[in-house]
């Protein structure tokens, strides 16, 4: 099953008049007060998969904000 099939499957169930756009590309869209909004992503990065283990931390630091930050874009 291919990873949008699964978020389908098993993560769209938009319920909650408070979700404005669910679950896609690793981020969400929830509006919980009246007038603002919050938006929520995760992504993983795996030592050794998407960075050498020798990584200065500052730099995975970095590199998580920018992924993260994509996303939300």
């Amino acid at each position: 099953m291919a990873e949008f099939s699964i978020i389908d499957t098993y993560f769209n169930r938009q319920t909650s008049a408070s979700v404005d756009l669910g679950v896609g590309d690793d981020s969400a869209l929830l509006t919980p007060p009246p007038q603002q909004q919050l938006v929520i992503c995760a992504d993983t990065l795996v030592a050794g998969r998407h960075f050498p283990l020798e990584t200065d931390p500052h730099a995975i630091g970095w590199k998580s904000v920018a992924v993260n930050l994509s996303d939300i874009a």
